[in-house]
């Protein structure tokens, strides 16, 4: 058996034990978080193929095709080539934009060739994947910022000692008019304008310019730089890297292969992308606290994709647990407690990652909000047809307006938390909750069962609800 499959099956034997147990928790943690730096160069090119493609929406051409490129390239005495291609257009990161850096992690323990490609010339044009209006370009000194410290945030998710890190200034920055154009003469611009988002925007008549137009192009030459077999990259950046495919054609290679990874829901449960500017987010430079908190807010049906994005963990080891709370042999709070422990554990280590647990469990466990005798109450019966922002106000006073109390649910500061005997339930209240009557937004919470007690927290501030 391999060194992986070892592991799987330890883990499987802990996940087969009780949950709730900070011992088995503690022990679990440290098997998958070792998983992260495991040599997977035991693996056949099948078995490689299978674990690349079990955390990938889709490969292309196929698995089999990915699966031959890399029994090929052992037999050449090399590993494959694998780009990576980020723009530096924030300077803080989150745990969204990690996903590809997983998969590339786990390309680089197979004994493949890794290359980082910083886009610090793409980045001045923008990327236009799914936006309705041009971005504004970066200039040298934005790209510089956004770059410093970036190698840190995501180094937990991947060993830069072992990774080539190129610039494409190095080879756009010299690229000439004639050669450019020599390029662009052999793409049909119908490729370039099939784009759903181009064509939305100019139905809507907002403005395109050419730089957007080229900039799948000047990121394929990316890949015939480094003559790429395969490039990682978000199911939105498909039609970049099938240029990629094509204009590595014009260069006379063979075309790369193409992995995409899923976008991952942000954690207020909307169904909206993590992004900062939502507020749905886990930051990579959160403290451990804060980190477990966030993940513990999801909604329970998120914990599956975050399983499957964020963990080393294997099929079969998520299969196990999940089949264990549909058996209502394991409670799902437990699980979101492990997942909150995983999280935290890459970021921070298993040590902070049980603190954390012990500091949550301290803060918010049922026991702490049921014997918290001086808590305001609110009763449904009374209140319940006025908005939950301006009960928040009106009758508990814990936001100045309600228009405030709007503000903290869009910064996800605002849940509804149900407690039973075996733990609790946080529901967030969405924005577009916050002006609605607080009896149907309770109502709603409890489609899915009767907890013991329910209470509301706005920030730090929490209220008993009765009558519901």
């Amino acid at each position: 058996m391999t060194r992986l499959g070892d592991s799987v099956q330890r883990g499987l034997a802990l996940l087969g034990q009780d949950l709730s147990s900070d011992t088995v928790v503690r022990q679990l943690l440290e098997e998958t978080g070792s998983r992260r730096y495991l040599d997977l160069g035991d693996l056949s090119a099948g078995e490689q193929a299978a674990l690349i493609a079990s955390r990938a929406v889709e490969v292309l051409p196929s698995v089999d095709r990915l699966a031959e490129e890399i029994a090929a390239a052992r037999e050449a005495g090399r590993g494959l080539r694998v780009k990576l291609g980020i723009d530096p257009t924030a300077a803080d990161v989150h745990l969204g934009h990690t996903v590809p850096m997983i998969v590339l992690s786990r390309f680089q323990r197979m004994g493949h060739e890794v290359t980082l490609i910083i886009g610090d010339v793409t980045a001045k044009i923008g990327d236009p994947s799914g936006r309705s209006a041009e971005r504004p370009p970066l200039t040298d000194e934005d790209i510089a910022a956004n770059l410093s410290g970036y190698r840190d945030q995501v180094r937990p998710f991947l060993d830069f000692e072992k990774v080539r890190i190129r610039h494409n200034s190095e080879w756009l920055g010299g690229y000439t008019l004639p050669e450019l154009i020599g390029v662009l003469a052999r793409v049909p611009a119908s490729s370039l304008l099939q784009r759903e988002d181009f064509r939305t925007r100019l139905e809507g008549g907002h403005g395109l310019t050419m730089s957007e137009l080229i900039y799948p192009v000047a990121m394929a030459l990316d890949s015939a730089e480094i003559v790429a077999d395969i490039e990682l990259g978000g199911v939105d950046q498909l039609l970049n890297m099938q240029m990629g495919r094509r204009v590595m054609e014009i260069h006379g290679q063979r075309p790369q292969l193409i992995a995409t990874m899923p976008l991952i829901e942000g954690t207020d449960g909307s169904g909206a992308k993590m992004s900062k500017s939502k507020g749905n987010y886990v930051g990579l430079r959160a403290d451990a606290d804060e980190v477990f908190g966030r993940i513990m807010s999801i909604p329970d049906r998120l914990m599956e994709p975050y399983l499957r994005a964020w963990t080393e963990w294997d099929d079969a080891e998520i299969a196990l647990v999940l089949s264990r709370i549909s058996e209502r042999t394991a409670h799902p709070m437990d699980l979101k407690r492990i997942l909150a422990g995983e999280m935290v554990a890459v970021l921070h280590g298993a040590d902070a990652a049980m603190a954390a647990r012990a500091a949550f469990a301290a803060r918010f466990s049922r026991g702490d909000f049921a014997e918290a005798g001086d808590l305001p109450e609110v009763d449904l019966a009374e209140h319940g047809k006025e908005g939950v922002a301006n009960v928040l106000s009106g009758v508990l006073g814990f936001t100045p307006s309600a228009s405030a109390g709007r503000r903290l649910a869009r910064q996800n500061g605002l849940r509804l938390v149900l407690g039973t005997a075996s733990g609790q339930r946080t529901v967030p209240v969405s924005e577009a909750d916050a002006p609605r009557p607080l009896g149907e937004v309770v109502g709603e919470a409890l489609a899915d069962g009767r907890p013991d007690e329910v209470w509301l927290k706005a920030g730090r501030k929490l209220a008993v609800l009765r009558g519901w």
